[in-house]
């Protein structure tokens, strides 16, 4: 029963030894906030090409005579803001 006790407690302090350290967190931390601004700014661009893209759209379909065009608005201005929001919350999910 001793000998199985010590066996159990030599694994459990080789387990805590494969950690990774502070240095290997800080990398990944460096890492995930370096790559983070060009998602921030992707998200920003593609908030810019939908708002634009969707005003192209409702402004033709209203010269065209379309009857429905709110929906469209709706559309297009929700695809934008929710682009300019996931930045934000993205930067508040992984703290950076």
């Amino acid at each position: 029963m001793k000998y199985l006790l010590s066996v159990c407690c030599c694994l459990i302090s080789a387990a805590a030894f494969a950690q990774p350290g502070i240095t290997e967190m800080q990398q990944a931390k460096q890492d995930l906030s370096s790559t983070f601004f060009s998602a921030f700014d992707c998200c920003m661009v593609l908030a810019c090409i939908f708002g634009l893209f969707g005003g192209l759209r409702v402004y033709h379909n209203w010269q065209m005579g379309k009857d429905r065009i709110d929906s469209a608005v709706a559309a297009w201005f929700f695809a934008s803001f929710f682009m300019i929001l996931s930045g934000p919350f993205l930067r508040a999910l992984f703290g950076i």
